[in-house]
């Protein structure tokens, strides 16, 4: 790390791959929220052209908005220049329109919600605008990469590129193989990956893949313990935190991924995988409440409203 600390990861310093020589120039993200801002921050503070897109002007803004408040909270912090805020956001362009955002991109990375058919009909959308040579990525954090896979023509060129929240600042960058992607789609990924900032891991395709699988698990048994009246959440998370050097606690990454998120991954996991998975009764309550973390104001913890 330099200077900048945990924020370094949003300017990349270790880029092996110079961007005059990578195959990758233009890159759409599609979906604005959370986790599709932050992926297209990264990239263009990578000196890319980055194209965000969602599926109204009002929402696209939205996303860039996030990475100004990001990116103004960085330099505030001294952890960035105003320079670097100023180069990340030339390069970041927003728009309501698909075809616009896909035409000409090199690298084509999905962010929507978490729903299979979703995902597909909008890589069956971009088929016709979107360059036969461009990689095509999903950040799903847990649906098959070969069944999303299914709705391209070439599934050579489809992989996962699974992102952490919150993308700027998490170094990992979960590559997952599909049955059918290519040894030089892998490659091209994991270039990318470095040159973003980023430290590529490769998994095959398999329900949760590594990360996804190992964090619900660890996060539902958290929950199972709660509901239990083993321990507090506070104190669980304080047993991670301090016995096991975690930097957060499992059921204050339950909140920050959003309650209804994990209840879709254990669900999912639950029929993928088996009876480990099964989700917790205080999760389905929880959710069925609004208690969806801090994206609501209570989960777990409670979380003051703006």
């Amino acid at each position: 790390m330099d200077r900048r600390g945990r924020w370094a990861t949003i300017w990349p310093t270790n880029n092996k791959t110079p961007l005059s020589q990578s195959t990758i120039q233009k890159i759409a993200v599609l979906g604005a929220g959370t986790m599709g801002s932050g992926i297209a921050q990264v990239c263009a503070a990578s000196g890319r052209e980055t194209y965000l897109y969602d599926v109204t002007p009002d929402l696209a803004q939205r996303g860039l908005d996030n990475i100004n408040k990001t990116l103004d909270k960085a330099v505030e912090l001294k952890k960035a220049t105003a320079e670097e805020r100023a180069f990340t956001l030339k390069n970041a362009k927003i728009t309501a329109d698909l075809d616009l955002a896909v035409r000409g991109a090199d690298l084509v990375i999905e962010a929507i919600p978490e729903k299979l058919d979703l995902k597909k009909s909008v890589f069956r959308r971009i088929a016709g605008s979107a360059a036969a040579d461009a990689i095509l990525a999903t950040n799903t954090s847990s649906l098959s990469i070969t069944q999303i896979a299914d709705a391209v023509s070439n599934p050579a060129r489809f992989i996962g590129m699974h992102f952490f929240n919150p993308v700027p600042r998490m170094q990992l960058l979960e590559i997952v193989r599909g049955e059918l992607t290519s040894d030089d789609t892998i490659e091209k990924s994991r270039a990318f990956a470095e040159s973003i900032g980023k430290t590529p891991i490769l998994v095959k395709d398999s329900p949760g893949f590594a990360s996804s699988r190992l964090g619900i698990m660890l996060g539902v048994e958290a929950i199972r313990m709660v509901e239990a009246d083993v321990a507090t959440a506070a104190d669980i998370d304080t047993a991670m935190k301090l016995g096991y050097g975690h930097p957060m606690g499992p059921l204050e990454l339950t909140d920050l991924v959003g309650l209804d998120v994990r209840l879709a991954i254990a669900e999912y996991l639950h029929r993928a995988v088996g009876e480990q998975f099964r989700p917790p009764e205080l999760l389905k309550q929880m959710v069925a409440e609004g208690k969806l973390g801090r994206k609501s104001g209570k989960g777990f913890y409670n979380y003051p409203q703006k």
